[in-house]
């Protein structure tokens, strides 16, 4: 996603490190983590249009690409939506669409889709109870919402001077605002881990939740 406020400290240029963003091997080892998820929790179909909302430079969105009938990235950071795009032609792929959002307005695609997910981009929203409400209304009825973020962690994951709206989330927190918002069926599992370090440069894990709710 685009550049975010959080504590004082300084927001990510996602724009500027989009061209190396895929060069971190725990960033594509994640996002094929959480697609295999999404994919085990959720009857994926070739007969779904899903949005990837936060999909950076596509790596969850070309995980599921081969399993759904189209999929749309969506982003506020249009360096990552152009590396992105130049995965798509360099692959030939036909069922990927890209959307540039702007950042703080509610800018979604006019149609609607069958499955949306999320993958480690609601830390980086300040109201997220109010994007939910918008993931509801753009869901076809019977629709998949599906949500990867951090469990409720200290701060620590991004560290370096970089801030996030969220240190995580609690996941019963979560679950509040996913009825709030109406949705149903709610469930969640743990979808991966991930290794850092932290500022004392010590090896820190972190666990990613997958939550998922019907329309």
């Amino acid at each position: 996603m685009g550049n975010t406020s959080g504590d004082g400290n300084k927001p990510r240029n996602f724009d500027d490190a989009a061209t190396s963003w895929d060069d971190e091997p725990r960033r594509v080892r994640l996002a094929s983590e959480v697609a295999a998820a999404i994919r085990a929790e959720v009857g994926v179909t070739r007969y779904m249009t899903a949005l990837d909302y936060g999909c950076g430079t596509g790596l969850v969105t070309l995980c599921l690409q081969p399993h759904v009938g189209t999929i749309t990235g969506a982003d506020t950071s249009d360096g990552m939506l152009q590396v992105l795009r130049e995965k798509v032609a360099s692959r030939g792929v036909a069922n990927v669409a890209t959307v540039h959002l702007e950042p703080d307005q509610e800018t979604f695609p006019s149609e609607s889709f069958d499955l949306l997910v999320s993958s480690m981009t609601l830390h980086h929203v300040e109201d997220v109870a109010k994007l939910l409400v918008e993931f509801y209304r753009i869901l076809r009825p019977g629709g998949v919402l599906a949500i990867a973020d951090l469990d409720a962690e200290d701060g620590s994951f991004h560290g370096h001077g970089l801030a996030a709206a969220h240190s995580g989330f609690d996941r019963e927190r979560m679950r509040v605002m996913l009825v709030k918002a109406g949705f149903r069926g709610i469930r969640d599992t743990t979808a991966a881990t991930v290794e850092k370090n932290d500022a004392a440069a010590e090896i820190r894990t972190y666990t990613v939740f997958l939550m998922t709710a019907e329309k």
